[in-house]
């Protein structure tokens, strides 16, 4: 997502900034969080703070995530969340160049409560806001926190996208393989769903598994032989 609404800026404009912050909100899914992150003079980035508040508990009875309950979460946390990520940075938002939103893909609820959250501090401040994209933000993660140089080869895995995508700079993706049916992270939890296990599924599933018998049963292999390297998981589901 190029685009931003404030004074003529876009993110790929403000990288060569000398020295900026950014406050990011992320409400795609079933987490509240926000950040501050800093690129200093010499373009090194910082994460200041990193504050997530996960909604596993309202979610556990139904064994996977409901968008409204999600929603709803979103608009009652976010505000302390916010709050918290700017304190534990040790700024206010007057020393916040910028403000960075998921605007999709995701769960429509839960990005209107960020997305219109982001555009309220950014008119009340004065400040530009960055619509980004939750995909290309998990892109360019490696690079925040390993400094991992371009390009180079992402692995991308959750509840809603399986992806292999070669990274060849920012705004610059080719995805190379996904999955033609189910996600890997929703498998996982309509897997433990089916067999009664709590929610969240990955790690309930792994914990049984690690207890189980490794030869019991062969598995499919989904795409065995083809010569596209996508995935598939609603067999093996």
């Amino acid at each position: 997502v190029p685009s931003v609404i404030g004074p003529g800026l876009s993110y790929r404009g403000m990288i060569g900034t000398a020295m900026m912050r950014i406050l990011g909100i992320e409400t795609s899914c079933d987490e509240t969080a926000a950040a501050v992150v800093e690129l200093d003079a010499e373009g090194a980035p910082e994460i200041l703070s990193n504050v997530v508040l996960s909604q596993i508990e309202e979610h556990a009875a139904f064994g996977g995530v409901v968008p409204e309950i999600a929603a709803r979460a979103h608009v009652e946390a976010l505000d302390g969340v916010i709050g918290a990520a700017l304190a534990e940075a040790g700024v206010t938002l007057a020393d916040v160049d910028g403000i960075a939103a998921t605007a999709g893909p995701g769960l429509i609820g839960g990005l209107s409560v960020g997305l219109m959250t982001g555009k309220a501090i950014a008119a009340a401040t004065g400040k530009p806001l960055v619509p980004v994209n939750h995909l290309e933000g998990h892109a360019l993660t490696a690079r925040l926190t390993d400094g991992v140089a371009f390009p180079y080869l992402l692995l991308l895995v959750s509840g809603g996208h399986t992806q292999v995508i070669l990274v060849r700079g920012v705004g610059d993706y080719r995805r190379w393989a996904t999955t033609i049916d189910d996600a890997l992270g929703e498998a996982f939890d309509k897997t433990a769903k089916l067999l009664g296990l709590p929610y969240p599924g990955g790690p309930n599933v792994e914990r049984a598994a690690l207890q189980g018998d490794a030869g019991r049963f062969a598995f499919p292999r989904p795409l065995k032989g083809e010569a596209r390297p996508d995935f598939s998981f609603s067999g093996l589901k």
